[in-house]
């Protein structure tokens, strides 16, 4: 297999749409692509699925072995794709203990890094930030650029010189258009089930990218990566029912993608059901499956989906194992109170009630342990990304002692009440021993 990673010195500088368009045009070329994003982002995979017509899998340099990463990316490839990955914040930048960078995912899966640069506001220093970028490590290999926000003719002849002089490759040059930002809100853009014009924007980025890159020359550059296809029946987290029912809609859309396709691979069948479609979860599921999203801006509807709250109460009734993360934890408690202080009736399950009138912003990767009575058995890595408050928490046994990236302990959290159970964490993959 090969790979390409679109990256940038910093977040905003526009990967996302060159990376959206790059997707679309070789799918136009009926070149086989496998699609990635690096680090713990909800939101982005869904953008490039669409893009691409394939399924987009998260690569985590910090929260994933790396034995996770090679063998995903194998078995993502398999058939001859090209896997091209969008890379998080800066190239650099990695989790509060430094590590977990995209640079360090593109030096494991060798990688070539193409740089998005947001020429906006400069020329000729361009060239001094990209000399320092490409020869910041010497395992990370910038092929080339795009230069992004080009305002005109003469800007791009001061660019390409600029590069020129320091024998860097001018893969493309994107001129300035507002036509091409993406709408966004508190935990980044808009979900891609909700952008009415998704498809019109994504061929809107393929023609510009199409017309402004050399998309062949750009493939032509990813690196090499040796099969590791061997490595495909590593650990991984075991599923927590045989038959798992998975809520799927714009309220419960942060599921990992490598966790779904992990559980299959150790014999677990999967279903969907939609929450706010009114759906209850398989008649014969052992185990419901909860993720984040954004029930907050849906309260209303998923307190008045009576099928719903049926369908999960039976599930809860029988044993079937239940698990909420982050948004789904807050449907699971009694009470979630919106954005204008309305309070929304919840499923009922956890004794607990949570706000967005007073929002409070809690960030970073996690390393948690299961606590007795847990249907987790072991130490695994998350991420935390919201801005709900907790409102009050009745009795309930606490589900995970956490620590942040760091090892500084956040305590125990979370709540287990029988086979009910959920925390705010959005678990990754099992932990390295330390």
């Amino acid at each position: 297999m090969s790979g390409l990673m679109i990256a940038a010195p910093a977040t905003g500088s526009g990967k996302t749409t060159v990376t959206l368009g790059l997707l679309r045009a070789l799918k136009r070329l009926g070149h086989p692509v496998a699609p990635g994003k690096a680090g713990p982002d909800y939101i982005d995979p869904a953008f490039h699925a669409a893009a691409s017509g394939e399924v987009c899998l998260n690569f985590d340099p910090w929260a994933m072995r790396r034995e996770l990463l090679l063998a995903n990316a194998a078995l993502h490839t398999s058939g001859g794709k090209d896997l091209v990955v969008e890379a998080m914040m800066g190239l650099f930048d990695g989790a509060a203990d430094g590590r977990g960078s995209a640079a360090d995912l593109a030096a494991i899966l060798g990688l070539s890094v193409l740089l998005v640069v947001d020429c906006a506001r400069s020329s000729h220093s361009t060239a001094a930030l990209v000399s320092g970028f490409a020869n910041y490590r010497i395992d990370t290999r910038i092929v080339g650029v795009i230069l992004n926000r080009v305002s005109g003719d003469r800007h791009e002849a001061m660019l390409r010189d600029a590069m020129a002089a320091i024998r860097m490759p001018v893969f493309g040059v994107i001129r300035t258009s507002k036509s091409l930002e993406l709408p966004a809100r508190h935990l980044g853009l808009v979900q891609a089930g909700e952008h009415g014009e998704l498809e019109t924007f994504i061929d809107r980025a393929a023609d510009l990218v199409a017309s402004s890159c050399d998309v062949k020359a750009l493939i032509r550059t990813a690196r090499h990566i040796p099969d590791r296809a061997s490595d495909a029946n590593i650990a991984r987290l075991m599923p927590f029912g045989q038959k798992i029912a998975v809520a799927r809609d714009n309220a419960f859309a942060f599921s990992y993608e490598h966790m779904l396709m992990g559980w299959r691979r150790r014999g677990a069948e999967i279903s969907f059901f939609s929450p706010l479609a009114d759906e209850a979860p398989a008649d014969d599921c052992d185990a419901v499956y909860l993720p984040g999203g954004y029930p907050e801006l849906s309260a209303g509807q998923i307190a008045a989906a009576g099928t719903f709250h049926a369908g999960m109460a039976a599930a809860r009734d029988r044993g079937a194992r239940i698990f909420g993360e982050c948004g789904g934890y807050m449907v699971l408690g009694e009470a979630l109170i919106d954005e204008a202080g309305e309070s929304h009736r919840m499923l009922g399950f956890l004794p607990l009630v949570t706000s967005f009138a007073r929002r409070k912003r809690q960030l970073g990767y996690r390393r948690v342990r299961p606590l007795p009575g847990s249907f987790f058995t072991t130490e695994m890595t998350a991420h935390e990304f919201h801005y709900a408050t907790i409102i009050s928490e009745g009795e309930g046994d606490r589900l995970f002692a956490a620590e942040d990236a760091l090892g500084t302990s956040l305590g125990e959290v979370g709540l287990r009440r029988g086979s009910v159970a959920g925390s705010f964490m959005h678990l990754i993959d099992i932990c390295e021993t330390r």
